[in-house]
C-alpha cells in the first residue's frame, strides 16, 4: 500500500488472496478517519451468497487480496468533526454498513435518494475502489472506516445482544427483498410468491407477511415445508416440481420474488402470474436466462430485477423490521469456520444465514 492515508492503521481480518485460496488471518489496512468518517468496531458480519461468488471469481472481475462482507453491525468508536456536526452519530451508537460505502452524490440516482445503488460511481464495501483508487475491504474484519452518509442507525429494538447478530443480514438480505416488495407496492390483498427459501427468501416471507400479503413459498422440494409454514408463518407452500400443483395455481399471483441464484425455468414462474403480474429477479446466475415472448405478452406480465436499495430505503427497512420484530434465522460461526461455511453455503446447507462473530478476530 503506497497511500499514507490508506495505510494509517491495520485491523485484524480474514482474507483470501486468490480465487481458490483458503481464508487466512491478515492485517487489513484502513484509512485514517477523516472529518466525514465514522470508525466502527464490527461485532458481527453476515455471509452473503454474493461473497462466495466474488471470492471464487464466478462473476469475473474479482481483485485480491479480498476481505468480503457487507452485512455489518457494530459500535461507533470514533466520529469525525463534520460527521459529529451532522448530529447523526456519537461514540457508542450501534450502527450498520451495507453493500456500498460511497457514491458520487451528484448524479440523478444519488439525488433520487432511493436509487443510490445505481450510481455509476458507487463504491462497493469490498472488491471495489474508493475515490482515491485504493481497494475497499469489507466486514470480515474487526474495524471499518466509513463516510457517515453511508452508515445506518440500528434501531434500539434490534440493538440488543440477542437481536443484533440476527439483524446483521438485514443490511443485505433485508434490503434486497424489502426494496422490490416496496417498489411493487406489496400490500394487504396481494398474493405474493417467494421462490427459494434461503438467506433472501426466508426474510422476504417475513417482510411480505408484515406488509399484509398472502404469502406462498415456492420450492422444488418438500424439505422446507415445515419451516415455511410453522417457523416463518407462510400461508401456503407450493411444490414447483409438481406439474398438477403448478397448473392449479396458474394465474393466481400478483407478484413473485425470485431469490434463486441458479439458472431455472422462468417460463413456469410467469405462468403463475395474474394479468399485469410481476416477477422480480434477485439472483444472478452465471448463465443467461431464456424466456419466450408469449410468456409475457399474453397477460401483460413483466419481469424486473432489483439490486439492494439506497441508504434512505435501507434505514426505512431497518425501522420497519424493528416495528415488526423481523430478524433473520442464523447460524453463528467463529472466523476460523468461514471456509467450512462457504462449502456448506455452496450446497445450500445453511439455516438460513451464517453470521461471523467478529469479536473473536485476533491480531496477526
Amino acid at each position: 500500500m503506497t497511500s499514507a492515508v490508506q495505510s494509517a492503521y491495520t485491523t485484524p481480518a480474514y482474507v483470501v488472496k486468490s480465487h481458490d485460496a483458503k481464508f487466512e488471518n491478515w492485517a487489513c489496512p484502513r484509512r485514517a478517519p477523516t472529518a466525514d468518517d465514522v470508525r466502527i468496531q464490527i461485532e458481527y458480519c453476515g455471509i452473503c451468497h454474493s461473497d462466495l461468488h466474488q471470492v471464487r471469481d464466478e462473476w469475473k472481475g474479482s481483485t485480491y487480496p479480498m476481505v468480503p462482507g457487507h452485512e455489518i453491525v457494530g459500535k461507533v468508536i470514533q466520529v469525525g468533526e463534520q460527521a459529529r456536526k451532522q448530529g447523526k452519530f456519537k461514540e457508542g451508537d450501534v450502527v450498520g454498513v451495507g453493500c456500498f460505502v460511497d457514491s458520487c452524490r451528484q448524479c440523478e440516482d444519488c439525488k433520487n435518494g432511493l436509487a443510490v445503488q445505481f450510481c455509476p460511481r458507487v463504491v462497493f464495501t469490498y472488491n471495489g475502489r474508493d475515490k482515491a483508487g485504493e481497494p475497499t475491504y469489507g466486514g470480515y474484519a474487526r474495524e471499518i472506516v466509513v463516510d457517515y452518509r453511508y452508515v445506518l442507525r440500528i434501531p434500539e429494538k434490534l440493538a440488543t445482544p440477542d437481536m443484533l447478530p440476527r439483524a446483521a443480514p438485514l443490511l443485505c438480505a433485508g434490503i434486497t427483498t424489502y426494496s422490490p416488495l416496496r417498489y411493487a407496492g406489496a400490500k394487504k390483498g396481494m398474493r405474493v410468491g417467494i421462490n427459494g427459501l434461503g438467506g433472501l427468501g426466508h426474510i422476504a416471507v417475513r417482510l411480505a407477511k408484515a406488509m399484509g400479503c398472502t404469502v406462498v413459498v415456492l420450492s422444488r422440494s418438500e424439505k422446507k415445508r415445515q419451516d415455511a409454514l410453522e417457523l416463518l408463518k407462510a400461508d401456503q407452500y407450493l411444490l414447483t416440481s409438481d406439474p398438477e400443483a403448478m397448473k392449479r395455481e396458474a394465474g393466481t399471483f400478483d407478484l413473485i420474488v425470485d431469490a434463486v441464484a441458479a439458472r431455472h425455468d422462468l417460463t413456469a414462474l410467469t405462468a403463475l402470474l395474474r394479468r399485469d403480474g410481476k416477477l422480480c429477479l434477485l439472483g444472478i446466475p452465471p448463465e443467461p436466462y431464456e424466456i419466450p415472448a408469449q410468456a409475457l405478452v399474453f397477460g401483460r406480465r413483466s419481469i424486473f430485477g432489483s439490486l439492494v436499495g439506497g441508504i434512505q430505503e435501507t434505514q426505512e427497512m431497518l425501522d420497519f423490521c424493528a416495528k415488526h420484530s423481523i430478524v433473520c434465522e442464523i447460524e453463528m460461526i467463529p472466523p476460523t469456520a468461514i471456509d467450512e461455511a462457504y462449502e456448506r453455503m455452496a450446497r445450500s446447507d445453511v439455516r438460513y444465514r451464517f453470521v461471523i462473530d467478529n469479536k473473536q478476530l485476533e491480531a496477526v
